[in-house]
Formats: structure tokens, sequence, C-alpha cells
């Protein structure tokens, strides 16, 4: 199968920004195989199934959330301004989380995401079989892990249950194309040693990521201060963590020692930064300037639906700037084009993932966003990398492609309907409310 996309502004997202105007990408089964511009284009010589006119659009790298809860759309918009929400609202709530509900919100999350031009994400959860069982309906793709914590939860009855659970998921799930099977252990604070020590053991066993809340709460640092009188990053490193690839989510209340540290593990650490879910929850800006400048790699994401409230990272990008340049009081700080990266190969590095995707060159795979310049709020256009930052939002999003399958066209779901998934979601809603009132 041959698609080409033509009429379109690339911003390729490589090491030099290249861009083209007035372009054409053409992508044969799940690669791009041919990127020019149009005028290099010959019908005798190029030939294609398919042929997409962008309409002189923006032709980015699929977008890369790296870090989210798609299981918890049920819990959107409650209890938003209640603090400490988690122990209070969420923590018994997924107690009763049931495979279906979330099977039907992973659906739903993943629609939001990709008609937002997220191609890529990065997920820790409960019953996450039934996440990656989504992505392979859904077509985008993942890296899964299945929540470790050292208490009782909905799909692993005894303390720490999560680590059996993860391992049969590892088993399940390896050598697939779109699903990687990874290991999230809750946090520092919320596992016991002995299982913080067996995860590292497990990661080595399969060679697969971790990925963790770490440095996020003022009582994680407060506890492990008392405790161990270390920081909990300088705790992980004694555990032999930034050993093995290691996705830390947060990291907001980190020194310069722990910077050093993510900076020692050679790439092996890597930072997925929730600006939108860390204000929200006035937790605090984390240091991400600093990191940068120490060459730890950061990529965007959204945090769950129920503390950053949304799935795209066109909201983050903006929040990501806004926020940054006032922290620092330096407006030239994080020009728009920086950003972009951020949230497509700073994504795709966080993730393990830049040798397949993150950005538009021949040979990777096709996971591309189209952004459409018609709307009202995208014109004028003086600088294509500041319009995505500062004007676009997720409704300019046109057109998205997972491993070369088209997965939204003109705004609007391939083979999905998004009418259906809502039905689906809101029916084991339902089902949720009248098991919770019997509890």
């Amino acid at each position: 199968m041959k698609t080409l996309i033509k009429n379109v502004h690339i911003l390729s997202m490589d090491d030099y920004f290249s861009e083209v105007k007035d372009g054409f990408v053409m992508i044969e089964d799940d690669l791009i195989t041919k990127i020019g511009h149009v005028s290099e284009l010959v019908s005798a010589t190029i030939q294609a199934d398919k042929i997409i006119d962008g309409k002189n659009g923006l032709l980015i790298p699929g977008l890369i959330n790296t870090h989210t809860h798609a299981g918890m759309i049920p819990f959107r918009s409650l209890g938003d301004d209640v603090p400490d929400r988690l122990r209070r609202f969420l923590f018994p709530l997924e107690q009763h989380m049931t495979k279906e509900l979330v099977r039907a919100s992973s659906n739903y999350a993943i629609a939001e995401m990709l008609l937002s031009g997220v191609t890529t994400f990065c997920d820790m959860y409960y019953f996450e079989d039934e996440v990656a069982k989504s992505c392979k309906e859904m077509g985008i793709r993942a890296l899964v892990g299945e929540t470790i914590i050292d208490m009782p939860t909905c799909d692993s009855p005894k303390p720490s249950g999560g680590y059996e659970y993860c391992e049969a998921f590892l088993e399940k799930w390896q050598n697939d194309p779109l699903v990687t099977p990874i290991i999230a252990p809750h946090a520092p604070n919320t596992n016991n040693l002995e299982i913080l020590e067996k995860i590292v053991a497990l990661s080595e066993k399969y060679n697969v990521p971790i990925t963790m809340h770490v440095s996020e709460m003022a009582y994680e640092i407060e506890e492990f201060q008392e405790k161990y009188n270390q920081t909990p990053i300088e705790f992980l490193q004694t555990l032999g963590y930034f050993k093995r690839d290691f996705i830390l989510a947060h990291c907001i209340l980190t020194t310069e020692n722990d910077l050093d540290i993510l900076a020692a593990s050679n790439g092996k650490a890597r930072v997925a930064h929730c600006i939108g879910a860390n204000t929200k929850s006035a937790k605090g800006v984390a240091p991400v300037k600093q990191m940068l400048e120490k060459n730890i790699v950061v990529g965007l994401g959204t945090d769950g639906p129920s503390s950053g409230n949304t799935l795209d990272l066109f909201s983050q990008m903006r929040l990501f700037a806004n926020m940054h340049k006032m922290h620092n009081q330096d407006r030239a700080l994080f020009p728009a084009k920086e950003i972009v990266r951020l949230a497509t190969i700073g994504g795709a590095e966080t993730l393990g993932l830049a040798n397949q995707v993150g950005s538009i060159e021949i040979g990777k795979k096709a996971d591309l966003t189209l952004i459409e310049t018609e709307s009202v709020n995208m014109f004028p256009i003086f600088d294509p990398y500041s319009a995505i930052v500062y004007s676009a939002n997720a409704g300019n999003v046109d057109s998205v492609w997972v491993n070369g399958r088209q997965l939204v066209s003109r705004k609007k779901m391939v083979g999905q309907e998004l009418k259906k998934i809502k039905e689906s979601l809101y029916s084991e809603m339902e089902n949720f409310v009248v098991q919770a009132k019997k509890l």
C-alpha cells in the first residue's frame, strides 16, 4: 500500500530541523520512503494507491504523550479543586475498577489522543492487558505498564500483586509491533524495598523499560529524608534503577545532585514532564531548563485525564511555554521550535523509540500528524512552530497516521465511531456507579 501526502509544509523535527515547504511524503506500508518538494513529483515515476491533498497544512511527526493513565477517563472533573484528591478520591474509587471499564475508558482515551494528533503514549494503570488490547483495536502505538503498588488493587487482591500480573503481562506482549510492555511501579514511597529490588531484576530479565512517578509529592520527599536521609532519586540509584531504561514521571522536587544523577545515567534516565497536571495541583514547576542544560532527555506528558483533564499535547505545549517563561522570568527561554521538539522527537527519545518515530525521515515508521491551516485561528503564519505552540489547538488536527495506517481523516476517526465508543464508556460508568452504591 502506497500513500502520497502532498501540498504540505513538512516540519521534519530531525537533527537539523529540516523543513520542506510545498512538500510531499510517500508512505509504503508502515514506512516513510520518500520526502521532497511537490515539483519533484512525476506521475510516470511516482505512483500511489491513495493521494492525500494536505491543502497547505503543517505535516509534523505524530505527537508523543510520555505519561498518562488511559483508564482514568471516568474520574475526569471529579474533585478537581480538592486537596489530597489522590488519597481521598482516586485510590478508593480505583479499588472497584473493572476490566470492562478500563477497556471502555482506554478506547475513549485513545480516540481523544488520536483526534488531537497523538500517535504514541506511555501508560500506567490497572488491567493493562485491556489497555494493550485497546491499543491494538484502535491502532495506536504505546508503552503499556501494569501498576505495581504495595496495597490490594482492583486486579491484584494481595499487596504488590501487581508484580505477578506484570510478569504475566510481559510474557504475553513481547515483540508486538505496536505495544511495548513495560514495568510500572507506582512510586518509590508506595512500594516496599523488596518489590523495588525485584523490579530491577524483572527489567533485566525481560529487557524492558521501567516507568515510575518520582519526586512528585512533598510527603514523598519528607518520607525518604526521614527514613534514609536521601532523596527518592538518590535512593533509587542505590537500587540500580539508573542502569536500566528508566522513564521518570514528574521530577518536580529535585535537587542539583538529583539532576547530576540523572545526567550521569548516559541517557538511561529520561523525564516525562507533565506541566499541566503539576501546576494544576500546585506541586510546582520541574526544573526543565536545568535538565536540558545537563543533557537530560525530556518529553511532554499529560498525566491522567483526572489529573490534567486533557490528553492533548497542544495544551501542554502552550502551558509549557507560559509556565517556564514565567517561572524563569525569561520571555526568550524555550523558543517554539524547541517546544515542538519536546512534543515529538523529545518524546520519542524519552520512550526509547527515537530510532522508529518522532521525526519525518526516510526509513522511519509513518507516524504523522497533519495540522490544517484553514481555520480562523491559523492565519497568518509567520513561524510554523510558533503557530503550533501558541495558535493551534487539538481541533486543528486534520489527519493522523500510525504505522502507515490512516486513523483520522478530516477530523474524524477512520474505522471507529466516537459515538459508539462514548456510549460504551457511559454504559460501563453506569454499571460502576450501581456497584459502588452497593458497597
